[in-house]
């Protein structure tokens, strides 16, 4: 590959979700979950710094060699990349998120009826948790369209950077993106309050400051969508606790189960076919959990979900028996993943 924009199309025609660009390796792309190298040769130092530094203007190459890391967005041909250019062994190499332009659709994701509910709710606070690269912020994006495509609101979106471009339909989705059109979360945040919105969604809660705003937000009658890196639903309390001060924690959980509407938490599955799929746990803010929220012990959510299926919810557990069962995702993927639920 000659540069940056061969990488992008031959990744887009091979249907890959990341590309990888590395000196002293070959540049390769992710297809169906695993690494496959795009040519035999190893890219040097020169080259990888080359096709990295083809994706960014003169002012991000400053910065990025200012702060040695640098993300951006860019579109190119149709297609959007989320993409990172850091050092690594003194060498230029970016990793590269080949995203849809276009979100999809909650039937399009297989996600549980209950996620288009959480959805339209007026007010509150919906969390998508998951670790890193689950699909956390697809689903997002899945519910903001879903929103849009049936109900006249106003919808501003807060992201870093914006993975997903929305078109008006039946409301308005006003996309900030932290850096260019806003300098934080919390700025953009506290901005979008005096903005007349019907629902936020915030690309991530990552400090204390825009956890606060976003449960006052979530208290005052306005729908909050955000994701959070958690790797399970009970462990969700203590998370979100230990970005602020001790002393902010009773006023923290007391918020949280004041506005808490329900949890999407999900694992990004390799199926049988090659292709991804997401299984979700679900959690409903029941008087039960609002209960367990405000006292400590977030371990009881996990009795709380495994009792509350008339409610909505759902495990982990349910959930990745039925993909076994419809024999989607194989027996040695169902237990990796179930010890972590054990």
């Amino acid at each position: 590959m000659k540069n940056c924009n061969q990488l992008f199309d031959f990744a887009v025609a091979q249907n890959a979700t990341d590309i990888h660009i590395c000196a002293g390796a070959p540049a390769q792309l992710r297809v169906r979950g695993k690494l496959k190298p795009v040519t035999e040769e190893k890219l040097s130092p020169e080259k990888s710094k080359q096709i990295c530094y083809e994706m960014l203007t003169d002012e991000q190459i400053r910065m990025f060699e200012q702060n040695l890391d640098f993300d951006l967005m860019m579109a190119y041909n149709g297609s959007r990349f989320r993409i990172n250019v850091g050092y690594f062994n003194g060498a230029v190499g970016a990793t590269v998120r080949v995203l849809s332009g276009e979100p999809k659709t909650p039937d399009e994701l297989f996600l549980p009826d209950i996620v288009k509910t959480l959805a339209l709710k007026d007010k509150g606070l919906v969390l998508i948790t998951g670790s890193t690269s689950q699909g956390k912020t697809t689903t997002m994006a899945a519910m903001i369209d879903y929103v849009n495509s049936i109900q006249k609101k106003h919808i501003i979106t807060i992201e870093d950077p914006i993975e997903y471009v929305h078109n008006n339909k039946k409301g308005i989705v006003r996309q900030r993106e932290v850096g260019r059109d806003t300098k934080t979360f919390a700025t953009g945040l506290r901005a979008a309050l005096r903005q007349d919105p019907d629902i936020i969604a915030i690309g991530e809660m990552r400090d204390y400051e825009t956890i606060k705003i976003a449960l006052t937000a979530a208290e005052t009658g306005i729908l909050v969508l955000s994701t959070l890196h958690v790797i399970s639903i009970d462990k969700m309390i203590e998370r979100i606790i230990s970005y602020g001060p001790e002393e902010s924690e009773n006023t923290v959980r007391f918020l949280l189960a004041e506005t808490l509407q329900g949890v999407i938490h999900q694992e990004l599955l390799p199926l049988i076919s090659g292709q991804q799929r997401v299984a979700c746990e679900i959690m409903i803010a029941t008087a039960a959990v609002k209960s367990i929220l405000r006292r400590k012990g977030g371990y009881h959510l996990r009795t709380a979900i495994e009792t509350g299926r008339k409610f909505g919810m759902c495990t982990m557990a349910e959930e990745i028996e039925k993909m076994l069962n419809e024999k989607l995702i194989s027996e040695e993927i169902a237990k990796l993943i179930l010890d972590n639920y054990s």
